[in-house]
């Protein structure tokens, strides 16, 4: 797990030494963010890249894996192991890609459910799964004059592939910091 957390910081800091030689006239077009809600709630690894297309519009992609902190605790995890979201934002401001957006996006997941047993009445094995989604969040982008991003968004999907009760309905969402360059 220090692994992880070592490559995910050499990686971070390598994107932001290279911002910092481009010249400053250039409008920056590239964002790296850390989602720090999964990390602190799901214990899941959560790094997107998003690419400004224009003032008014991006896409990006999001990378989610499960990092295992809390597999003794108490703390939900929801048998998701992976995903990847890619996603196209529509800005609502008049600033550059910043403000509210709305958000479409897909999402390939992949993790273990708890299968129940009617006759026991006990979850009694785990299934693996892999299965497709696509949905629409909201939310809202703060960019400081230096580069700094917050945002905070919410969304939920419908998975097309093996869904029932239980699995019908994928969540996204969290608040992310990172840094545009």
């Amino acid at each position: 797990m220090k692994n992880i957390f070592l490559a995910l910081s050499i990686l971070l800091f390598g994107f932001i030494s290279y911002a910092q030689d481009n010249d400053p006239q250039d409008q920056a077009q590239d964002e790296i963010k850390i989602n720090v809600t999964n990390f602190i709630i799901f214990s899941y690894g959560d790094l997107a890249y998003e690419r400004l297309i224009n003032e008014e519009s991006s896409f990006g992609v999001s990378f989610v894996f499960n990092i295992g902190i809390n597999d003794d605790a108490e703390l939900p995890d929801y048998g998701r192991k992976f995903s990847v979201t890619p996603y196209y934002r529509q800005y609502f401001s008049r600033s550059y890609a910043k403000g509210f957006f709305i958000e479409g996006f897909s999402m390939i997941h992949g993790g273990e459910d708890e299968v129940f047993n009617q006759i026991t009445f006990e979850f009694d094995r785990n299934e693996s799964y892999t299965n497709v989604a696509f949905g629409v969040s909201v939310g809202g982008k703060f960019v400081t004059g230096n580069g700094f991003v917050a945002e905070v968004y919410a969304g939920i999907g419908r998975n097309l592939l093996n869904t029932n009760a239980s699995t019908a309905l994928v969540g996204r969402g969290g608040v992310s910091v990172g840094y545009r360059f």
